[in-house]
């Protein structure tokens, strides 16, 4: 059973997720510490496998806990509880420079603390199974891409990003674009994230990138992300990201539909879409748009996901080519991609 230490200033924050953790059954909460100096004497003596890791507290906070735990060498995983402001988003992308292996949002509210216990018990999960790191990550290739393969996701989607971007090979001849839903300033955080477990080059979107091939491009969050078509020197299709301030769209920015249809009219039938966990009707009309371009459609099954809102958004246009079990996934990707024609892309 992992092994996990709480550490938090707050008394109910230490005792609810401590509750939440200890109830799961498959998790051993070990201990819990009201600060920075606290955890660290606990750490040494106690060894967990997994830290829950607030960054605000008295004493020393969870900033100087990572930098000194970089210095003695510990092996335990550190999951970062944020909180959801700009200036939190800020914190939290350089805790993860300092070596926090992944973080998650605290409920705005204190009543919604509870619903967050399934998504804190996948996230601890996922980090004891996930290698730490990936070799080093190719170069990335010069080659404008001819094929897009674009993810979209919301609620219970970073840890299935992780495993899906981790498994793919670094080589793959198309550009990966990924809309997963996130308060403004966010995505930087979950970008240097998959930029230390993936193969392939990671970065976050800019205004006029050009997608290539072997790389990953994670939508900024505060904007949507449009795919437009470009044409290469040799008249092959190709695609650039041009960010939209455009309202919200299912009341989100970045919004799923806007990237899978964008990406589908650039791309055409050497387009893939794939949605995986997530809240609400984003992603639907996307997907029914990549099909009706001529390109392949994928949802993840529901048994692997949090929340089947997305997915089922799409199932219910009848524009699904393919309903997928997730450990399956990458290699049905690997599989498509070669079939547009990827090796000789």
């Amino acid at each position: 059973m992992p092994r996990v230490l709480v550490v938090d200033d707050s008394v109910f924050m230490r005792t609810i997720i401590a509750d939440m953790l200890g109830t799961d059954g498959r998790l051993d909460v070990i201990g819990t510490a009201i600060d920075g100096r606290d955890a660290l004497k606990k750490i040494e003596a106690l060894e967990p496998d997994v830290i829950t890791l607030d960054i605000e507290m008295p004493r020393m906070d969870g900033l100087e806990v990572l930098q000194r735990l970089a210095e003695t060498g510990s092996s335990a995983k550190v999951l970062v509880l944020s909180s959801l402001t700009p200036r939190d988003a800020e914190t939290t992308a350089r805790a993860l420079r300092l070596g926090a292996d992944d973080f998650m949002f605290k409920p705005k509210d204190i009543t919604q603390t509870r619903g967050i216990e399934r998504e804190l018990v996948a996230k601890i999960f996922n980090l004891v199974d996930l290698p730490a790191r990936a070799p080093e990550a190719a170069p990335l290739d010069a080659k404008p891409a001819g094929i897009a393969v674009v993810v979209g996701s919301s609620a219970g989607g970073p840890p299935m990003l992780d495993r899906l971007l981790s498994s793919l090979p670094a080589a793959l001849p198309a550009a990966v674009i990924v809309t997963q839903h996130m308060p403004p300033g966010f995505t930087a955080p979950l970008t240097e994230r998959l930029r230390r477990i993936s193969p392939m080059p990671v970065k976050e979107s800019e205004n006029g990138d050009i997608l290539r091939r072997g790389s990953v491009v994670v939508s900024r969050a505060g904007v949507h992300t449009v795919v437009s078509a470009t044409l290469t020197e040799d008249g092959e299709r190709g695609g650039r990201i041009v960010h939209s301030s455009a309202p919200p769209l299912h009341s989100v920015r970045p919004a799923v539909d806007v990237t899978f249809s964008s990406a589908a009219r650039s791309f055409r039938e050497r387009t893939l879409s794939i949605l995986l966990s997530g809240m609400g009707k984003d992603g639907g009309d996307g997907t029914a748009t990549v099909k009706r371009c001529g390109g392949v459609t994928m949802v993840c099954d529901a048994a692997d996901c949090l929340v089947y809102g997305m997915a089922r958004s799409a199932l219910e246009r009848g524009c699904v080519d393919l309903v997928v079990p997730f450990r399956r996934m990458h290699r049905e990707i690997e599989r498509i991609v070669y079939g547009m024609g990827g090796a000789a892309a």
